[in-house]
């Protein structure tokens, strides 16, 4: 069996993004600081902004759920076998309590990941530059494809969890909800924008975030030994 309550998961996942939009905004920040300034102050506009900005996030959330169909499939590739799918299970359970932990600030681990995804990226890179600085959505759309495969530990924490979502769509969804909830950070701009990453990076809102995350995966493995 794989883990339950698709929407409780989908649920979670989309509050890992939103919680670790502090880290988001490291990550991304430059290029959507490069969105933003690209136009002249003189053709500055919102419409024309939000465009490039939604063309952008579009393309970065669906290059993740891309990512986490490829990943689902692989693991369901083995799902006839009950001691792969427990492992799967056991792996997911893991990654969960180490997203908690991660921000809840408990522990800064999952940043070593990142380091996995450098050499992929190293052939990605050069060809997302290319299309700086935009100007129009279309530019805006192919970087977001490209930037969706910037080396992240949460993304990847993310995508090692949708191995356990038992199919393509399941971990497409997946990491949809975790795209989603890196939006707001990444969409919010000025004092709105700081006043977000303040509440987001509160030591109250992440220890209960972690808390909560903990407790999502102690009632999974309660609800896993007991069916």
């Amino acid at each position: 069996m794989m883990l339950t309550d698709s929407g409780l998961n989908l649920g979670a996942a989309f509050m890992m993004g939103l919680l670790g939009g502090g880290h988001c905004i490291g990550m991304c920040g430059g290029i959507m600081s490069a969105l933003t300034f690209a136009i002249p102050p003189s053709q500055r506009s919102w419409w024309r902004l939000s465009r490039l900005l939604i063309s952008y996030n579009v393309a970065r959330i669906l290059s993740y759920s891309l990512a986490g169909a490829l990943v689902a499939s692989l693991g369901s590739l083995f799902s006839g076998s009950l001691l792969f799918t427990q492992i799967l299970q056991g792996i997911a359970l893991i990654v969960l309590v180490m997203m908690a932990l991660y921000i809840g600030q408990w522990w800064q681990g999952l940043t070593h990941l990142e380091r996995l995804g450098q050499h992929l990226w190293r052939y990605i890179e050069p060809q997302a530059r290319r299309f700086l600085p935009v100007y129009h959505p279309r530019q805006a759309f192919i970087l977001g494809a490209l930037w969706g495969w910037l080396p992240c530990g949460l993304v990847y924490s993310a995508l090692i969890w949708s191995l356990s979502a038992g199919s393509a769509a399941q971990g497409a969804l997946l990491m949809l909800a975790f795209g989603a909830g890196t939006l707001p950070t990444l969409l919010a701009t000025g004092a709105f924008a700081r006043r977000l990453q303040q509440g987001l990076k509160h030591p109250y809102t992440r220890t209960l975030a972690g808390l909560s995350l903990l407790a999502l995966a102690g009632w999974q493995m309660w609800h896993l030994l007991h069916y």
